[in-house]
């Protein structure tokens, strides 16, 4: 019986020291240069949606989060300012790339269905 209890207990630890292994570390998120409010204005340049639509965002430790609950905005700042951010509104989604820097930025954006292309710039504003 001792063996027994042994053999389950030393199990049990290598599963224990097997699982925390492989299992990633999370790390708290450093606040970002990035971070604050944006205004975000997308242009299309072919297909048929809006000529131009006007988003607010928030960047919180680097994640892009939405100023507005009628769409979703989700995604990410790098350090270098690459960013790649998905919009959403109802059935409809946009996803974009491109660059941020401490007060601006700027790159492309295309529709889910690629219906719709442009390009966006953005803009800080004061807290």
């Amino acid at each position: 019986m001792k063996n027994f209890v042994r053999s389950i207990i030393v199990m049990t630890i290598a599963i224990v020291s097997v699982a925390i292994a492989n299992h990633p570390t999370e790390t708290l998120a450093a606040p970002s240069i990035y971070d604050g409010q944006w205004s975000v204005v997308i242009y299309t340049l072919r297909g048929d949606c809006d000529r131009a639509l006007r988003y607010a965002v928030r960047i919180v430790e680097g994640r892009v989060v939405s100023e507005d609950p009628s769409y979703q905005a989700d995604g990410a700042v790098k350090t270098g300012g690459a960013i790649r951010v998905t919009v959403a509104q109802g059935d409809r989604s946009a996803s974009g790339t491109g660059r941020l820097t401490r007060d601006s930025g700027r790159g492309v954006w295309h529709t889910s269905t690629r219906e719709c292309t442009g390009q966006w710039t953005a803009e800080r504003r004061p807290w």
